[in-house]
């Protein structure tokens, strides 16, 4: 069952990111009655995902801080702070922090359920470079692709 949360910075639990940096959770499926999980991360300079797909899930990012380049299908775009994505369930994405500093940036899940990957990728003892892919799998998340700093490097 949903009910509301407030949460101050540096509260929720916080795990490292895949890509760099963090996660620091600030809703999950748990809290929101699986209807929405979202976390602020902190993404490390030229890293970012491989290209992927979320079966079951809508994702939406907003840039808080830094310059993120994003691949949305076959389309590439850059964004600065306040720049904000929504990726249908399905598309293939990415992203890439090509920022001299860590980017910031704020991201929900629609329905609930990535923190599976988080979790799962947190959990595991020292992440190979398949573990991506594998932990991914089983969150109904598939890898389609290298990330951007291998596929169109700056």
């Amino acid at each position: 069952m949903a009910h509301p949360v407030f949460e101050r910075p540096g509260e929720g639990g916080t795990v490292e990111n895949p890509v760099g940096g963090h996660v620091a959770f600030k809703l999950r499926g748990d809290q929101s009655g699986g209807k929405l999980t979202a976390f602020e991360t902190v993404v490390a300079p030229e890293e970012g995902p491989p290209l992927h797909t979320h079966a079951k899930e809508d994702e939406t990012l907003y840039v808080v801080e830094g310059r993120v380049r994003f691949k949305l299908g076959d389309e590439l775009q850059t964004g600065p702070a306040g720049s904000f994505v929504f990726v249908p369930r399905g598309t293939p994405h990415t992203f890439q922090n090509v920022g001299a500093g860590p980017a910031r940036m704020l991201i929900h899940f629609s329905p609930s359920g990535m923190e599976r990957f988080f979790d799962g990728f947190a959990a595991s003892d020292a992440p190979d470079s398949g573990a991506f892919a594998r932990i991914g799998a089983e969150a109904g998340m598939s890898v389609v692709g290298p990330p951007l700093a291998q596929s169109e490097p700056t």
